[in-house]
């Protein structure tokens, strides 16, 4: 894997992102969610956070402030992991637990991260040992599922991915 760190401040989308992340004694609450919805933006797509904001609804809201602040804006924006690894991290923990629409949409964002299928096919070998292979099995479906859907994206929006940060 390649070695980056998180974004730092004067970076694409990461303005208002101090070098230890977003969370600081003196951020406020609707600091860390902006620091949050801008790295889930750059690491899902904006098409998936406008489509999970657009499902929102009374019940679900206060479940997707929590996600962006907390899981966005207070882990993804920390320098101590790369995206890579926090990429890698994440696609082990959805395989361990058989989240598999999660891993799929992980999958997307790990090589928007910059991990390669290679990459990807290594993390998947290793949950194989420390998860079980039935895990992995499903895994690997679901990734050629993943890779399948992005070589058959039109040539416009394969273009529009290949220009991402």
């Amino acid at each position: 894997m390649t070695a980056t760190t998180a974004p730092q401040p004067g970076s694409a989308g990461s303005e208002d992102v101090p070098p230890q992340g977003a969370v600081t004694p003196e951020a406020t609450t609707a600091e860390v969610y902006r620091a949050g919805l801008a790295v889930r933006r750059e690491v899902l797509g904006d098409a998936h956070v406008d489509q999970a904001g657009a499902a929102m609804d009374g019940f679900t809201a206060d479940f997707q402030d929590m996600i962006t602040r907390i899981a966005w804006g207070g882990i993804w924006t920390r320098p101590g992991l790369s995206r890579q690894m926090r990429s890698a991290v994440t696609i082990t923990s959805m395989v361990a637990h058989g989240h598999w629409e999660e891993l799929a949409m992980h999958l997307r964002a790990a090589l928007r991260n910059g991990l390669s299928r290679d990459e990807i096919k290594e993390i998947l070998l290793q949950t194989a040992i420390y998860c079980g292979v039935p895990s992995a099995n499903t895994a690997f479906k679901t990734a050629q599922e993943v890779f399948a859907g992005l070589d058959n994206e039109p040539a416009e929006a394969a273009t529009q991915k290949d220009e991402l940060p």
